[in-house]
């Protein structure tokens, strides 16, 4: 059995090198493939015209670090590791699209690959490459209003990406932060990153930006800074948002019943100073309590009433 696979692995190192010329393949060599989503790896193999009737006899595709081969045709068999498959449904020895379909991408498919094509006339080996991205998610901002500091948070992106600050004029402020990537167990990457706010700052609004490893926004997200909240020792917080007004309408009231006060009093001392003055007859003259008249110079006040 040993001396089987000896005689097929000189058969097809003595077609590698006998007959390269007759099969062409056609490859590209970059392909990008989405995270969680299909990947096709391109391979179509072209026979020359005097190998066009050459049958096919071995497909191969293998991927750089992993020993065995992904997916294999050998004497009318197809083995595969899951996820992998023919992109043909329906592929068959007639068909020489044998392109690699990888059917749920991880970032664990990233890497180089080879096609190898072998017919009865013979042969033909490429390599091509594989990129995996995966979008980050819109950032979230918070503010610690203990530190004054902003707090940018994206995950679930591929590669390695970065988050970077803008105020509301398009300054940048990123050499200003600090950011931190966790690679998770998927082999995603989780970014945040810190912006603390400076005394003196003005600006209103910041915005946290996504940017992918090419360079490229995918993302963005603006927090609005309200003026009371910018610092700590400014900060006001829904209590005091809520108490403030109360005071306003507290001190309105109160001054409008001191007021009230006041004219009620008035109007009391008035009141009383009409009670006081003497009682007025029809000719307008005052009434004389008094029994005898009273000369010029002598004392005006009534005698003593009689015991």
């Amino acid at each position: 059995m040993a001396s089987n696979g000896v005689l097929l692995l000189l058969t097809f190192i003595h077609l590698s090198i006998g007959h390269a010329a007759f099969v062409h393949l056609e490859v590209r060599a970059e392909n990008v493939g989405k995270y969680g989503q299909q990947s096709l790896l391109e391979c179509v193999y072209i026979p020359s015209q005097e190998a066009k009737d050459g049958k096919l006899v071995w497909v191969y595709w293998k991927k750089e670090g992993v020993e065995d081969a992904l997916l294999s045709f050998h004497k009318g068999s197809t083995r595969g590791k899951p996820a992998y498959s023919f992109a043909e449904p329906s592929w068959n020895t007639t068909n020489r699209n044998v392109s690699l379909l990888i059917t749920n991408t991880s970032v664990k498919d990233e890497g180089e690959y080879t096609c190898n094509v072998m017919t009865e006339s013979g042969d033909g080996i490429k390599k091509t490459h594989l990129r995996v991205t995966a979008k980050y998610n819109k950032p979230a901002i918070k503010l610690d209003p203990r530190t004054s500091t902003l707090m940018c948070e994206s995950d679930s992106g591929y590669p390695e990406g970065q988050l970077r600050w803008f105020d509301e004029f398009g300054t940048e402020w990123t050499k200003s932060s600090q950011m931190e990537a966790k690679k998770i167990e998927s082999g995603l990457f989780n970014l945040s990153s810190k912006l603390t706010l400076m005394d003196g700052s003005t600006f209103s609004s910041y915005t946290c930006k996504v940017f992918n490893v090419s360079g490229g926004k995918e993302e963005e997200a603006t927090y609005t800074v309200q003026e009371p909240e910018k610092r700590e020792g400014n900060k006001v917080d829904g209590t005091t948002k809520v108490v403030a007004p109360l005071l306003v309408i507290g001190s309105l009231i109160v001054g409008l019943l001191l007021l009230m006060l006041l004219l009620y009093k008035r109007r009391s001392q008035l009141v009383r100073r009409f009670s006081t003055r003497p009682l007025i007859m029809g000719d307008h003259q005052p009434v004389d309590t008094c029994d005898s008249p009273v000369e010029q110079g002598e004392d005006q006040s009534c005698p003593d009433s009689p015991a």
